[in-house]
């Protein structure tokens, strides 16, 4: 079968081999994969800048998309022909995460290769069902971004009708941010540098828009858009850089999902957190009971993920660098097969 694999790092590096079509042992399905989605992370894994000890060669990418064409002898949930994506961690199936299960997460060394391969065998607890409506290309786009910002507006955020959102940016997890909350009945108000962004961002329901070049105390206008109470969520995918404004735009008992670092360093005050009594919660992904809610929310409204460009999969390292621009509008995919 072909697949890619990290053998040094570096994006130009990013090697595509050939590697024995594994199958399935017992308890395992065999996938066939048909496409992969690109998270930030995957570049982060690809060109070394997450974990430069990483345990190489590696399969890189954690979000994917396919059918079972075999299981193992013990296999009872699953059959050939089944439309399935495997967890994000592989190891998180409810409750809270712990070091333990977070180390199961896929596409980030040699012991959990990642999905970008033309076949794969996991557990069968380990995967979960398409929603029927969704093509490959689309289911793809799930196990990460769109769980990471199910997690932190409806689990993290426990988010209710009318409340307002603000969201940074127009990348993956911010636009599911954006579709699951106007799903809940929030209001939601999104930042971005380009107006055409912006732009497309209302046509997905937005309430309120926000270009931070032209308004670089975008945390002020949010403040002015919420009569100076502030938003009831911020979904924070900036980091430090960003840290401060979000935590002077949330209103006082609010909530803040930390989930990325994209800005770069900064600092910001802590005294606000407490003084406000702001709730700031890390949010890594979730768990395969809160994919199968999620998945039941998407099945039920109908919703499409937000896909930017699709790459063949020879293609994978233009995909990479098209993420590296940072033009994307929602999410990158690479097809892997028919």
């Amino acid at each position: 079968m072909k697949a890619y694999e990290v053998q040094q790092f570096g994006i130009d590096n990013l090697a595509s081999v050939n590697r024995e079509e594994p199958s399935p042992k017992p308890d395992e399905v065999l996938i066939k994969f048909h496409a992969a989605s690109l998270n930030h992370r995957d570049f982060m894994v690809v060109s070394g800048t997450s974990n430069p000890r990483m345990k190489l060669p590696a399969v890189p990418f954690s979000d994917g998309a396919g059918e079972i064409t075999a299981v193992g002898e013990g296999v009872t949930k699953w059959n050939a022909g089944d439309r399935v994506m495997p967890i994000f961690a592989q190891g998180w199936f409810d409750g809270e995460s712990s070091d333990e299960k977070r180390r199961t997460s896929l596409g980030a060394g040699a012991q959990w290769d990642g999905v970008l391969r033309e076949f794969g065998t996991f557990s069968q607890e380990s995967v979960v069902r398409i929603p029927e409506h969704l093509n490959y290309e689309e289911a793809a786009t799930l196990p990460c971004a769109a769980l990471t910002a199910w997690n932190a507006l409806t689990v993290s955020g426990r988010l209710k009708a009318g409340e307002t959102v603000v969201t940074l940016g127009t990348g993956g997890v911010s636009i599911f941010a954006l579709q699951f909350a106007k799903l809940s009945g929030a209001r939601v108000i999104i930042t971005s540098s380009s107006n055409e962004k912006l732009e497309h961002a209302k046509q997905l329901g937005a309430d309120e828009t926000i270009n931070y070049k032209t308004r670089e105390d975008w945390d002020n206008a949010v403040l002015e858009l919420t009569g100076k109470a502030g938003a009831d969520h911020v979904v924070e995918v900036g980091g430090s850089g960003t840290l401060a404004k979000s935590l002077n735009a949330v209103r006082i008992g609010g909530h803040i999902a930390m989930i990325g670092a994209l800005s770069g360093p900064g600092q910001f005050n802590p005294i606000h957190v407490f003084m406000k009594a702001i709730r700031l919660q890390g949010v890594f992904t979730g768990s395969r009971h809160m994919f199968e809610e999620m998945n039941r929310a998407i099945s039920i409204a109908k919703l499409r993920p937000v896909i930017d460009r699709t790459f063949m999969f020879d293609k994978a390292v233009d995909a990479l660098r098209y993420m590296e621009s940072g033009s994307h509008f929602g999410k990158i995919v690479v097809k892997i097969g028919e």
